[in-house]
């Protein structure tokens, strides 16, 4: 359990109060680099998509996709388990199968499959951390991509494999892939949180850099005003 899911438990509001803590006590995130795009794409197969993507707090990975061209929503949420327990107290134990996932929904002619993998593993993760990320550790931070079809698995496994071979990290690539079997829209607290608390010391140490990273690194894909889910979206 995360020092992050332990404040969550006295509520939001205490997040937001004691965020400032984490300033002291965590280093920024490393540099990110543009990676080479994937040499395996999806052609557009409609005028909207899904993809699901889990890779840490679902707070900085929704985030980043927020401020995508393209993406008309990105909305966090829980992957990898049963409806049932799809809860964050629950899934915060780490014994529920699921992962803190974003599902985006996004247009694939202004932003391709392969492209929102391409931004995934240049700004929004680190796949080299095995059931971590930065300061919060277990499984339900694991790095996982949920392919819903087999175009997805094959792309996405064939630029894990591109990435491996280009050696681009110095360590192995350690995301899965894993089929989606469901979705389950995270509770309203959660949503936006990034945008709506840029001042909290969580956000500003390990989720404003990947923004400010997706802003650099992929100008012609960044939107400065973000896609907000808003609560009466969560569906």
């Amino acid at each position: 359990m995360s020092l992050r899911h332990m404040m969550l438990g006295f509520g939001a509001a205490a997040l937001i109060a004691t965020g400032a803590l984490w300033s002291s006590s965590h280093s920024r995130a490393e540099p990110a680099m543009r990676l080479p795009a994937p040499a395996v794409d999806e052609p557009p197969q409609a005028e909207t998509e899904t993809a699901v993507v889990a890779g840490g707090c679902f707070w900085g990975v929704q985030g980043v996709f927020q401020h995508v061209r393209g993406v008309t929503q990105a909305l966090s949420g829980y992957s990898g388990g049963s409806a049932a327990n799809a809860h964050y107290d629950l899934v915060g134990t780490g014994q529920t199968g699921h992962a803190e996932s974003v599902r985006i929904t996004f247009d694939p002619r202004i932003v391709s499959y392969g492209q929102i993998l391409q931004i995934y593993f240049s700004v929004a993760t680190d796949p080299t951390q095995l059931n971590r990320q930065g300061p919060d550790f277990g499984s339900q931070y694991r790095s996982v991509i949920f392919a819903a079809d087999d175009g997805q698995r094959k792309v996405a496994r064939a630029y894990i494999a591109q990435l491996d071979r280009a050696r681009v990290f110095d360590a192995k690539i350690v995301t899965r892939v894993d089929p989606l079997r469901g979705f389950y829209p995270a509770e309203a607290y959660h949503q936006d949180f990034a945008a709506l608390h840029p001042d909290n010391g969580y956000i500003a140490e390990n989720d404003l850099p990947k923004i400010d990273n997706l802003r650099r690194l992929f100008p012609a894909l960044y939107q400065a005003e973000p896609k907000l889910v808003g609560t009466n979206q969560l569906n």
